[in-house]
């Protein structure tokens, strides 16, 4: 039976995207009045067509599908290792795809975008694989991954700077710009090229969001439950690394996000399974879209980075949260 608290809670997250998307269209070095939008509709060649069909959509569009990928994918590990504080940067996977990539780059760099997201998978699987080998054996498996997964994030994080650092001038302030998140290059083949990785989150969800419920209980729980968690924690940290890969390369690494997007949507509403992945990939997408709209409007002619943009946000609602919900705890 679905429950009613999760679907208005949904409802409202998906409505305040739509308004903050409303604004973000309006905004930009051309700013458009609703009767430029009917122009626009009515002149495909004008300049306010261009404006908002092949630059403020695509941003919206990509950015939305990738907030609500890289929350999903962080309230996902958040369970698997039983850790509120996990996300997949934090495990190494967003480093492992982001090393794989500045490498493609330098030996590479007029490699299609089409084959970077492969590129990016590689890295991530390849970290992936290594945390899987190295706590198999683990009797605490959640709280092993975790420790290996801070190891190996903070080596390759090392690699990463030194990879930027000496390379040619222009690439690496290309990178610096990537590392920090953007939605600068954002259009629709780059919406294309995300859309078939970020559609992995609907059978994330359905397969593996009962999973999640189970494994928030600790492992012996799970299991006792009848979880075999041998099978469904490699198959979840997998879906993680695809969805991770992906959108590190389609807007750079939004680490932070997988932390907040989760935190916030429970803060609305205390759910387990599929209604909190729902709501924290609803939560996730709005926080990109608000953020984007927030980096527009404070400066048209200096691109502010995402990441930025969203800890401005994030970070000042992170706190509230936590103050209002130690303060709730004391009533």
């Amino acid at each position: 039976m679905i429950q009613r608290r999760p679907l208005i809670t949904a409802a409202g997250l998906f409505a305040a995207t739509l308004i903050c998307a409303a604004i973000h269209l309006r905004t930009g070095s051309i700013d458009l009045r609703w009767s430029d939008m009917w122009v626009a509709l009515t002149h495909p060649h004008s300049d306010e067509a261009y404006a908002l069909w092949q630059v403020r959509l695509p941003r919206i569009v990509l950015g939305w599908s990738v907030g609500c990928a890289v929350a999903m994918t962080g309230a996902l590990m958040q369970s698997l290792v039983q850790n509120p504080l996990v996300d997949p940067g934090l495990l190494g996977l967003s480093q492992g795809a982001l090393v794989a990539m500045i490498l493609s780059l330098v030996i590479a760099p007029g490699l299609s975008h089409h084959i970077l997201p492969f590129v990016a998978l590689a890295g991530g699987l390849s970290v992936g694989a290594i945390v899987i080998l190295l706590t198999r054996s683990a009797e605490r498996a959640g709280m092993a991954v975790l420790l290996m997964g801070i190891a190996i994030e903070t080596v390759l994080s090392s690699v990463s700077s030194v990879l930027s650092l000496y390379t040619p001038p222009e690439l690496s302030t290309a990178l610096a710009a990537w590392m920090a998140g953007s939605l600068v290059m954002a259009d629709w083949a780059r919406v294309w090229s995300f859309l078939p990785w970020g559609l992995l989150c609907i059978p994330a969800v359905l397969i593996y969001g009962p999973a999640t419920r189970l494994f928030d209980l600790g492992d012996a729980v799970a299991k006792s439950l009848g979880e075999e968690t041998r099978r469904s924690r490699p198959a979840i940290l997998f879906l993680a690394i695809l969805i991770t890969s992906a959108s590190v390369t389609a807007v750079g690494p939004l680490s932070f996000l997988g932390v907040l997007g989760p935190h916030l949507a429970m803060f609305l509403n205390r759910a387990s399974g599929r209604p909190r992945l729902v709501q924290s990939a609803l939560m996730g997408g709005l926080l990109v879209v608000a953020g984007d709209t927030l980096s527009r409007i404070v400066s048209h002619d200096i691109a502010l980075p995402l990441g930025l943009a969203l800890t401005l946000i994030g970070a000042p609602l992170f706190i509230i949260t936590l103050r209002l919900r130690n303060l709730n705890r004391r009533a």
